[in-house]
């Protein structure tokens, strides 16, 4: 049972965890009621002081347009290697901030923006989040191996690490 936290501690446990994971999935949801999820690269060095989360995109993309009729979105974050995962859900929306976009540019983004910070296609995605859950196991093998052992000879389940709601708006 994931128990409720709006506590410092647990947001920048939160934001810790992010930043190690980095690439998310954004679900949208499109005009048709479907849920569209494609990869994205969180930008780890624009901080999490007031819950929020950026994002470069294509103005013109289909998440672009998703995003400007239906903004709540949800962001998946993975590492199966240390047994960590995170859900986010939030309220998504399109930013054409030129100051804010040379701002958290940097020059990997030359990547998919090859004409720079000043290319008319690029926006930003600011997701303001609302909530997120976290779920920190025990990623030892050593670790696993006891807790099978205990449920079998106890029919106890293990303890499945810190798992935790995190509550900002």
């Amino acid at each position: 049972m994931a128990r409720h936290a709006s506590d410092e501690h647990a947001a920048e446990k939160l934001w810790r965890m992010i930043k190690d994971m980095r690439i998310t999935m954004m679900t949208t949801l499109d005009d048709n009621g479907h849920l569209h999820a494609r990869p994205m690269g969180t930008l780890p060095h624009a901080g999490f002081d007031d819950a929020t989360l950026w994002f470069f995109t294509d103005a013109h993309s289909d998440k672009a347009s998703e995003i400007e009729r239906h903004w709540r979105v949800n962001l998946a974050y993975a590492d199966p290697d240390a047994q960590n995962y995170v859900s986010v859900s939030g309220v998504a929306e399109i930013v054409r901030d030129r100051a804010k976009v040379h701002e958290l540019w940097r020059e990997i983004m030359m990547t998919w923006f090859p004409k720079g910070p000043d290319d008319p296609n690029i926006a930003l995605i600011k997701v303001t989040v609302d909530s997120a859950e976290y779920w920190d196991s025990p990623s030892s093998t050593m670790v696993w191996a006891y807790g099978y052992a205990k449920a079998k000879l106890t029919g106890e389940r293990p303890n499945p690490g810190d798992n935790a709601r995190v509550a900002f708006q």
